[in-house]
């Protein structure tokens, strides 16, 4: 697996939290996904690269992995609109974490794609949500955590709340969530090696997906992508040889 170097990792996250009119590319028009790798000599990776995400999850290896290890707490959570996304920002004062190969991953931000990006036996879900981490050495590691239609869900209520509707609007909320009811409590999950699934495309990326979907209302998902205005998945990416192990 490619790794990550400290500063590759704050370029990657600092990616995440550009705004649309800070950056060409998009989901649709000139600057769609099938033309990342076009837009900047940066994004050539986004065309290049050999292992990219999304993917789509299909034959996998028994490989016995280890139960994975959350480690959150409750706190505030800064949401910004960035225009590719509905963001949340780190906690304050908090080490949020999880446990993975014996390090310590530190959450840096989550986020939410509709539909899912990664699928299942080519299904797509409702949504996907993303909590991307960070260990010492700089490498990431993005735990994705699917959600179906069905009934409400309420601790996406505390965010979809104040849901900020304007691009580089920055809200934070008033109850503590807790970050903990946003992950199934069986989290038996998928992994590969893969890239960050917006410019520049940065391998060397571990994805944990969890096997177990969530619920959210078709009013919750309603909100979200109308607050978007469009789709914002990208595309499955093809697996070139990789072995995604369970």
């Amino acid at each position: 697996m490619t790794h990550f170097t400290g500063k590759a990792a704050l370029l990657a996250l600092s990616i995440f939290s550009a705004s649309a009119s800070a950056s060409h590319w998009s989901y649709e028009g000139e600057g769609a996904p099938e033309y990342w790798g076009e837009l900047d000599e940066a994004y050539k990776t986004c065309q290049t690269g050999m292992n990219q995400s999304p993917i789509n999850i299909d034959s996998t290896a028994n490989a016995h992995l280890s139960q994975l290890q959350a480690h959150y707490s409750e706190g505030p959570v800064s949401l910004t609109n960035n225009g590719h996304t509905i963001q949340a920002g780190e906690k304050n004062d908090t080490r949020d974490s999880i446990t993975l190969d014996g390090k310590a991953w530190t959450l840096q931000q989550f986020h939410f794609h509709s539909p899912s990006e990664n699928t299942v036996h080519g299904k797509k879900y409702a949504m996907e949500m993303h909590l991307v981490h960070k260990n010492t050495e700089g490498e990431l590691a993005v735990v994705a955590v699917m959600f179906e239609k069905g009934a409400a869900n309420a601790e996406l209520n505390k965010l979809w709340a104040v849901m900020p509707g304007q691009v580089d609007q920055n809200i934070t909320i008033k109850p503590d969530l807790n970050l903990n009811a946003l992950l199934p409590k069986d989290k038996t999950y998928w992994r590969f090696s893969g890239s960050l699934t917006t410019p520049p495309c940065s391998e060397g990326v571990t994805w944990i997906v969890l096997q177990h979907p969530l619920t959210l209302s078709p009013a919750q998902l309603e909100k979200f992508t109308h607050t978007m205005h469009h789709d914002n998945n990208r595309p499955v990416q093809p697996l070139h040889g990789r072995v995604i192990v369970e």
